[in-house]
Parts: structure tokens; C-alpha cells; sequence
């Protein structure tokens, strides 16, 4: 190889990492329903999103910072350092439902998602919420009003808002088909869905 050639290929490279770099991120805070709990790797919506923000010749990378089992005190917790050492330019908050499932206060579930918008906003990234809803053995009172707190801290903070997340997967006629042994956790099949789900919400975010 010449001399030039080295140049030109380190050029290259160089600018390949910089490019990488100054690309505009997106951050998915979440928990087992984007963590692809069950699925073979690559099979969840979040790594769909990031074949479709491709394939769509959107320069966003996407960083799945989701982790079974988190509840939106655990999101929050973790969210500053995500925000300092990544500065995305979007962030999609994917929690809530482990907070029902453990019984915790919806008033703390609501604190934690308007504390978890503020900061994503604070530090200049846009926020997208994706809204869960429970089982009807929960109450119809409990339900209704879990699902609505997340368009409460959407309309505070004007965020966008996917109301739930898995509409046209757990209220379909045969949504036991759609789901693992567990019942709680999607088959790869739905994911599809759910990304349908966010897509719409999301593109607005997508533009300068």
C-alpha cells in the first residue's frame, strides 16, 4: 500500500467515526417489552426501529437502554447519566407497567414520568411516551386511570404519546396467541405491531 493510500484510507476511516458520532441518537428507556425479553436477539421493536430508521435513510442511531423488569423509579435513576454521557436528540420512555404489576402508587408512577420528561427536555432531547394499559382484573377504576396518567404527563409536558403500546396485540380476539407462556411478554410475530404502534408518533421527531 503507498503512502497516499494509507492517508486516504485513515481519511476515510476518520471520517466514518465522525460521522457516527455527530449522528443524532435515540434513546429507548424501557423495560422487558423493549428489552426483547424471550425473542431471539434482533426480533423486538427497538431493533426493528432501527432497520426501518435504515432502510427509511433516517441518520438516527438508536441506543436500547432498556432492562427487564425496570419501573419508572428505576428509569428515572438512571436517565441523568444517559442523558450526559449520550445527549440524544430523542428519548422514548417505555415504563410503567412493572410499576402496576408490583402495586406501586400511581401518584409515584406519575412523578417519575413527568421527572423523566423534564430532564430528557432539560437536556435538549425530545420525548416520546408509550402508554400502557392493564388487565380488567385490575378494576375497571384502577385501569382506567392507570392508563390515562401517561396522557396526563404527555398534555403537561407536550410530548408525544403512543396511548398503548400493545393496541392491536392484547385487545385482539386471539391475543393469547400473541403472547409467551408467561402472558405478559409479546411473541416476536407482535412486535411488528407494536413498532406500527410508535412509528406514527415518532416521525414527527425524526425531522429537524
Amino acid at each position: 500500500m503507498t503512502l497516499a493510500a494509507v492517508f486516504t484510507s485513515t481519511g476515510s476511516g476518520l471520517a466514518q467515526a465522525t460521522a457516527a458520532k455527530t449522528a443524532p441518537l435515540l434513546v429507548v428507556v424501557g423495560d422487558s417489552l423493549s428489552a426483547e425479553y424471550g425473542l431471539s436477539r434482533g426480533q423486538g421493536w427497538v431493533a426493528l426501529l432501527e432497520q426501518r430508521l435504515r432502510e427509511q435513510k433516517h441518520p438516527h442511531q438508536v441506543l436500547n437502554a432498556s432492562i427487564s423488569g425496570d419501573t419508572t423509579a428505576g428509569g428515572r435513576a438512571r436517565l441523568g447519566a444517559l442523558l450526559q454521557q449520550h445527549k440524544p436528540a430523542i428519548v422514548i420512555i417505555e415504563l410503567g407497567g412493572n410499576d402496576a404489576l408490583r402495586g406501586l402508587p400511581l401518584a409515584s408512577t406519575r412523578e417519575n414520568l413527568l421527572a423523566m420528561s423534564q430532564a430528557a427536555k432539560a437536556a435538549g432531547a425530545k420525548v416520546l411516551i408509550a402508554g400502557m394499559q392493564v388487565p380488567p382484573n385490575y378494576g375497571a377504576s384502577y385501569g382506567r386511570e392507570f392508563a390515562g396518567l401517561f396522557e396526563q404527563v404527555a398534555k403537561a409536558e407536550k410530548t408525544a404519546l403512543v396511548p398503548f403500546l400493545l393496541k392491536g396485540v392484547a385487545d385482539r380476539p386471539d391475543a393469547m396467541d400473541w403472547f409467551q407462556a408467561d402472558r405478559i411478554h409479546p411473541l416476536a410475530k407482535a412486535h411488528p405491531i407494536m413498532l406500527d404502534q410508535v412509528w406514527p408518533a415518532l416521525q414527527p421527531l425524526l425531522k429537524n
